[in-house]
């Protein structure tokens, strides 16, 4: 987004009380009312914890955006599971590749037992599944063939 060199403090350093949230959060410059709070591409993942997340989501949520949107790494690891924990709804980015679908499909399994909402029995999380990388040519060529079976799999299990 182009904001790297505007970075002073981040999600962690807000999570371990080294900053405020204002101090951290960066304005846009071409966006009108769109705010950045940049990850840490430096500490060690496992400084995010459930109650430092928790503690700034709703210090996010006073501030009334319309969105709040947590980005995450491809795979599963801590930055990624603590956003799926967290979740109202769910965009999982896939490629048609075998591996990328059912990754997703681990993830979607996760979003329906191992989030907050699934732990306090509440309504499940909306998911949506968003294509990258298609390619028509190699479609017609027959090189997606098990990703799409396995995609068609995923798509029909979600609706």
């Amino acid at each position: 987004m182009g904001c790297e060199r505007r970075v002073v403090y981040d999600f962690v350093n807000v999570i371990q009380g080294d900053a405020t949230l204002n101090q951290a959060l960066i304005k846009d410059k071409r966006t009108e009312n769109l705010y950045i709070l940049p990850a840490s591409q430096t500490r060690d993942k496992d400084a995010l914890t459930r109650e430092g997340v928790d503690k700034v989501l709703e210090e996010l949520k006073k501030m009334e955006f319309d969105f709040i949107v947590c980005d995450s790494p491809a795979g599963i690891e801590t930055g990624a599971l603590m956003a799926l924990y967290f979740a109202d709804e769910a965009i999982i980015t896939t490629n048609p590749e075998v591996s990328s679908v059912r990754d997703s499909d681990r993830i979607l399994g996760i979003l329906a037992s191992k989030s907050r909402r699934a732990e306090n029995g509440e309504e499940p999380i909306k998911e949506h599944l968003l294509l990258t990388r298609y390619n028509p040519g190699r479609v017609n060529k027959g090189r997606y063939a098990g990703a799409w079976k396995t995609c068609w799999k995923f798509c029909a299990s979600t609706w």
